[in-house]
């Protein structure tokens, strides 16, 4: 049994320029203990679907127009607030994209941290106190009783980030979704907070959403890989087989901007043009205006997500070159 399963979710909003629908149709699952990557340009939808699992899109202008959210069998679109409160920072948490906005500038760390046990757990300040220090510690902060008297603006964003991080942990939560959490962060602290996740994930059996839009970084950290553009899944694979062998020419244009320091390149490979606006109606798939490879039908007709490979591999891609299984990567043929 999936520990997440998110079907056909249709997540829109309501502006003055019209409906927005940033999350189109969108199907994926999470197993226990497994970390997922979802990867895709800025503008995909990625944020927006994690917000709709968490319950925290901005109503009313934000809204579920569809589908079905399952964690543990339970359907979280159909719990009212007060329900929903006791599983978020609980049994799922989140770590937000930049922790200095996200982290409350007028509370010290520990009383950030310690909120969730406090009213998830039932804990006293005391005892709260003790396990605040011993998370602190985990995710390597020296000194733990003195950071947690301290305010986020008095932390590195180092020590911001993984201060997020032990309080997306601190109830041991079934599901972790990371929005990006190593974005804003120097290459060395980078390196430093996946492998702490990494470590955390093996000790306390928690499945990981990753979130980004650096497929290096999902290399390190994920099993499986979800690609979106445009509001919609357009390749879901292993890691291993889709970096061996990309099947969607989004995937295939992602994979080659990586710049490669073990060969020159003068000039680094680039996908032309950018994400359309999501108040913009495309006739086909939505990528034929920048694929390589599109041909008439592309242009005309939205293709499905087809399923490749044996049952229960969840290896999809959406793409007419791989109707029926066949495949077709001539260069230039647009």
């Amino acid at each position: 049994m999936s520990l997440l399963r998110v079907n056909d979710l249709k997540t829109y909003f309501d502006t003055d320029a019209g409906l927005v629908k940033a999350v189109d149709g969108v199907s994926f699952s999470v197993e226990q203990g497994e970390t997922l990557g979802i990867v895709g340009e800025s503008g995909c939808g990625k944020s927006v679907l994690s917000l709709s699992v968490m319950g925290l899109l901005s109503e009313p202008s934000g809204f579920v127009a569809g589908g079905d959210i399952l964690f543990e069998d339970t359907d979280l679109l159909r719990l009212s607030e007060s329900s929903m409160c006791s599983v978020r920072g609980n049994r799922i948490s989140m770590i937000f994209q930049e922790p200095m906005t996200s982290l409350n500038p007028v509370m010290t760390v520990g009383e950030q941290i310690m909120e969730p046990l406090i009213v998830h757990r039932g804990m006293t300040q005391r005892a709260a106190f003790g396990e605040t220090v011993e998370m602190l510690k985990r995710v390597r902060i020296a000194e733990p009783a003195q950071r947690m008297r301290e305010y986020p603006h008095q932390l590195s964003g180092g020590m911001r980030q993984r201060v997020m991080i032990a309080m997306g942990l601190v109830c041991s939560p079934s599901l972790l979704i990371a929005d990006e959490p190593t974005t804003a962060l120097d290459v060395t602290v980078q390196a430093q907070i996946l492998r702490l996740m990494n470590e955390l994930k093996s000790v306390t059996g928690s499945s990981i959403i990753f979130i980004t839009h650096d497929l290096g970084v999902i290399a390190q950290m994920a099993e499986r890989v979800m690609v979106m553009y445009a509001g919609r899944a357009v390749e879901n694979r292993d890691v291993g087989p889709l970096f061996k062998e990309p099947l969607h020419p989004y995937t295939r244009g992602l994979l080659r901007s990586i710049p490669l320091f073990c060969e020159k390149q003068d000039r680094l490979s680039t996908i032309p043009g950018v994400v359309p606006s999501p108040l913009k109606k495309i006739d086909g798939c939505k990528f034929h205006s920048r694929c390589g490879y599109a041909f008439d039908r592309c242009r005309s007709e939205e293709p499905p997500l087809f399923r490749l490979g044996a049952p229960g591999k969840n290896a999809s891609v959406r793409c007419w070159l791989h109707e029926n299984g066949k495949r077709d990567f001539t260069e230039g043929r647009r």
